[in-house]
């Protein structure tokens, strides 16, 4: 059987309402003491792609529709084909009376430093990149602190000793993923092999779901039984090699242990939701600044997926391993190489 996109769907399970680990880090936590005197009109920009991915993009979209019902602001949104439409829909939004401007993608960091800069008056949030300006907040993850609790995962399910990475493209964030995945699996079962290939070179690698599967299958020729797939909407055609060889998948962003129940071994939570809310929250509150801001294990803000579709797989001591990575990377004892730092 083929996957498609309405199995994800039909089996996206968010945090902002799945079971996990990180089911203390609940939306609403981040919208604690947020002011309720100032209205305020988000518009987003989505990643590309559609709104309804199964993944980043609907964590911004789970993070406004809540932001909507607990306070009674609505929200505008805006979707692109590529980045070259940006301007366009920022100035769209922006003449709706769209305050702050969210943008989420790694690669619009030039067009939100432009758009921020001919509209001084607006907001602009950057999600998961980096843009400079005095009205632009930009907020990115520590995502190897995450990829590196499902890399202790991958080498306690590994029965050959080899684990693949799977990225969309070979970029600074895809090696934040691939790094901290790798020391994971090396801290838990060293000498164990760590596999990289990457989809494409290009932001169509993220759509790329028949590459993937090519890529996938490359891996698990090579010996790897545990793929983590991060490759937006290209991740389906990880899923579906990892299930005909049936071997173990690792999701991302979301939790997609359901797609393919069995397979999924767990996923990587990448909370989307919190990093909009806590803007929002800001926004509310008269309290939001421009700058940089990181989120990571300590702020709920990365983890992985344990759910009804993957216990079966995960036996208590798999769970306490990760959960004492997990405490350690909170606390500061176990420090996750990030290979994108100066």
């Amino acid at each position: 059987m083929t996957l498609d996109r309405r199995t994800l769907l039909a089996s996206l399970g968010l945090a902002v309402a799945g079971l996990s680990v990180m089911a203390a880090a609940d939306p609403d936590e981040g919208m604690q003491g947020r002011g309720e005197d100032i209205p305020v009109k988000p518009g987003v920009i989505y990643a590309i792609g559609e709104k309804r991915d199964g993944g980043f993009n609907e964590g911004a979209l789970h993070a406004l529709e809540f932001f909507r019902n607990e306070t009674g602001d609505a929200f505008l949104e805006a979707e692109l084909p590529s980045v070259d439409g940006f301007a366009a829909a920022a100035d769209g939004l922006i003449s709706q009376g769209a305050n702050p401007v969210i943008a989420v993608g790694f690669y619009y960091a030039d067009a939100v430093k432009a758009a921020a800069a001919a509209h001084p008056e607006t907001r602009f949030v950057l999600v998961d990149g980096v843009a400079d300006g005095p009205n632009i907040r930009s907020i990115v993850f520590r995502e190897q602190e995450g990829a590196y609790l499902v890399g202790v995962l991958a080498a306690l399910a590994s029965k050959s000793g080899t684990i693949g990475f799977v990225g969309a493209a070979d970029i600074p964030l895809m090696q934040k993923f691939s790094a901290g995945y790798a020391a994971g699996a090396r801290a838990t079962r060293p000498g164990i092999n760590t596999l990289v290939d990457y989809v494409g070179t290009d932001t169509a690698a993220f759509r790329d779901r028949d590459r993937a599967t090519l890529v996938a299958r490359g891996l698990i020729g090579r010996g790897a039984d545990v793929l983590f797939a991060v490759a937006g909407q290209a991740n389906l055609g990880v899923f579906q090699a990892a299930r005909d060889a049936e071997k173990l998948a690792i999701g991302v962003d979301s939790n997609q242990n359901g797609v393919v129940p069995g397979t999924i071994l767990t996923s990587m939570l990448k909370r989307v939701d919190i990093a909009v809310l806590r803007s929002l929250d800001d926004m509310r509150a008269d309290t939001w600044k421009a700058g940089l801001v990181t989120l990571g294990v300590r702020e709920h803000a990365v983890g992985w997926a344990i759910d009804q579709n993957n216990r079966p797989m995960v036996t208590p001591a798999m769970e306490e391993a990760v959960e004492t990575a997990r405490r350690g990377i909170a606390d500061g004892a176990i420090i996750v190489p990030d290979p994108t730092a100066p």
